[in-house]
C-alpha cells in the first residue's frame, strides 16, 4: 500500500520526530511513503521510512527532481506548485496528515474528494479525518480503512 503523508514544511522538533516515527512505522509495515518531497513533515517522514528500509516517493511542486529532500527515492518533478497536491493524494491509497497549514488543508480537502481514508495527528479538525493520538494509531487506521 502507498500512504501519502502530508504536513507542514516548517515544523517544530516535536512534529519532526512525530513525522519520522510515522514514516518509520509505515515502512516497517511494508508500505511506501508518498509525500510532497520537500522539507518539514515530508523530509522527516521520508527519513523515518528510509531508516526502516522503506521506499519513498516525492511529488515535487517544482520542475527539478534535484529539489527533492535527500531521503526521497523517486522524485517526480511536476512544475505545478500547489497544484501538485492532488497528485500527492491521488498516488496514495490512504493519507496521514501531521500538523500543517493551508497547503495541508488543501490536501485534506482533496483526500475527501478522492475518497481516501485520512488519519490526522495534530492537524486540522475537519469532518472525515480520524483524529489519532500516536503515529501507531494513524498507521493502524489507514491500514484498516484502505
Amino acid at each position: 500500500m502507498r500512504v501519502s503523508i502530508i504536513g507542514g514544511s516548517s515544523v517544530t522538533d516535536t512534529v519532526r520526530e512525530t513525522a519520522a516515527a510515522t514514516g518509520r512505522i509505515v515502512a516497517q509495515r511494508g508500505h511506501t511513503v508518498v509525500c510532497g518531497g520537500l522539507g518539514g513533515v515530508m523530509e522527516s517522514a521520508c527519513r523515518g521510512a528510509k531508516a526502516a528500509g522503506g521506499e519513498t516517493i516525492g511529488i515535487l511542486p517544482t520542475d527539478r527532481r534535484a529539489d527533492a529532500n535527500e531521503y526521497v527515492d523517486t522524485p517526480i518533478a511536476t512544475g505545478l506548485g500547489h497544484g501538485r497536491n492532488a497528485l500527492v493524494v491521488m498516488n496514495g491509497d490512504a493519507v496521514i496528515a501531521i500538523d500543517g497549514a493551508g497547503g495541508t488543508l488543501s490536501e485534506i480537502g482533496l483526500s475527501l474528494v478522492y475518497d481516501r481514508p485520512i488519519a490526522g495527528l495534530g492537524t486540522h479538525e475537519v469532518d472525515g479525518i480520524e483524529a489519532c493520538e500516536t503515529p501507531e494509531e494513524t498507521v493502524k487506521y489507514v491500514e484498516t480503512e484502505s
